[in-house]
């Protein structure tokens, strides 16, 4: 059904795809792909994309605020990334920063508590300062939880997870017979948080890359071709209003 919400993107958009605020994911994941390849078609540097990228965080972290979702996990720099020209990693690591500066306090009128998913190791310390600032001073807010997986890798997440799960056992503190998904689930980066319902990934990719393979196990998903510096608040809506009109089974029938 349409309600007030709904009602009010059907007028506000340019195309309407009308949302039931009572079938809202609670999770979204995004990997957001296609900033080089935006700044390429524009004859610009791969770092103008990177900065017209951050413009698109900002309006699709208040779109999803906006609507209610609880947790929007966006995938900002992969363990896999360090292998780009250096320049561009460290123009990457400066982004945070930036964003951070520019929105924090809008963040926190928002209600948004900032996390932080991935390795805390590489990271240079004027990125780690800036993303510890942003979680002292949310922490206490109770709306949408912003994830920024940065340094983030899955299989990295998971070989961690179980090592320690190996720890616990070897030293008598978990049984081999309570070794089970929930207990996996402690030892990752999003303990105590629900798996993502949808996942978005922009730009025509299709696949993961090394993203939340373990938490993803059920999730909807959504690929579409627009890059991501242009992926807008309509196009999201979009994303939403499709995973609205699925039938998710868990495997059943």
């Amino acid at each position: 059904m349409l309600n007030r919400f709904s009602k009010w993107i059907q007028g506000q958009e340019s195309e309407s795809f009308p949302l039931d605020l009572d079938k809202i994911p609670s999770h979204i994941a995004i990997i957001m792909d296609g900033n080089g390849r935006w700044a390429r078609k524009r004859g610009l540097p791969r770092v103008a994309g990177h900065r017209a990228g951050m413009r698109t965080v900002r309006e699709i972290t208040r779109a999803a605020s906006d609507l209610g979702v609880k947790y929007l996990t966006l995938y900002a720099f992969s363990t896999e990334n360090w292998k780009r020209p250096k320049d561009e990693v460290e123009f990457l690591m400066r982004l945070p920063q930036e964003y951070l500066l520019t929105e924090l306090e809008e963040l926190i009128e928002q209600n948004v508590q900032v996390r932080m998913l991935g390795k805390q190791e590489q990271l240079p310390n004027d990125t780690l300062d800036a993303v510890y600032q942003a979680q002292e001073r949310t922490k206490e807010n109770t709306g949408l939880i912003l994830n920024f997986a940065l340094n983030y890798g899955s299989r990295d997440e998971l070989l961690h997870a179980i090592q320690q799960i190996a720890s616990e056992a070897q030293s008598g503190n978990l049984n081999p017979e309570d070794i089970t998904a929930q207990a996996l689930n402690r030892f990752l980066y999003t303990a105590g948080m629900p798996d993502p319902d949808l996942l978005i990934r922009t730009s025509g990719e299709l696949r993961l890359s090394n993203f939340m393979l373990w938490q993803l196990a059920y999730a909807e998903m959504f690929f579409c071709e627009v890059l991501w510096p242009d992926f807008s608040k309509e196009e999201f809506y979009k994303a939403i209003s499709e995973y609205q009109h699925r039938n998710r089974r868990y495997g059943a029938l």
